[in-house]
């Protein structure tokens, strides 16, 4: 069982989505993952979840679960359709708001096998958490594949 977690822009373009469904589809049959998870703000979460959404049909053993970067009390959220379920990090009600999406998405970086990502190097929490992840390549702790680096 392997975890593939997605990061991207939240103004990734559409050409976008034809890469992620190549990716994800790679991923189930390659590298045998069988859990997605994604976050839920912005063109980028929408279409890696949409992507995955469609390879469940091919692939029913295939989850996708949405991750909260706010605890559930706070901000209730009704699981959305074609998701499996949501999940809200361990540890993390101490941490302030403004922080929260980051941590979410550190921690699930380090909770990871695989990373696909869109990062086309602009400034932001995308670049970082990239960064953050290839650091953790380097020592055969998660593969990160970006996206950003194929070309439409």
């Amino acid at each position: 069982m392997s975890v593939c977690f997605f990061i991207g822009h939240r103004d990734a373009p559409s050409q976008v989505r034809e890469l992620l469904e190549s990716a994800v589809e790679r991923h189930i049959c390659l590298y045998g993952v069988t859990d997605f998870y994604v976050g839920r703000y912005g063109r980028f979460d929408s279409m890696a979840a949409n992507a995955v959404k469609s390879a469940k049909t091919r692939h029913p053993g295939v989850t996708l679960t949405m991750l909260l970067a706010y605890h559930p009390y706070e901000r209730p959220i009704q699981t959305p359709d074609g998701f499996d379920g949501t999940f809200y990090p361990p540890n993390m009600e101490t941490v302030p708001r403004r922080y929260a999406i980051v941590r979410a998405n550190r921690y699930m970086v380090m909770s990871s096998d695989y990373l696909i990502a869109y990062d086309a190097g602009y400034v932001g929490n995308t670049r970082e958490l990239v960064a953050f992840a290839r650091k953790h390549e380097k020592i055969g702790k998660i593969t990160v594949t970006n996206l950003a680096k194929s070309h439409f």
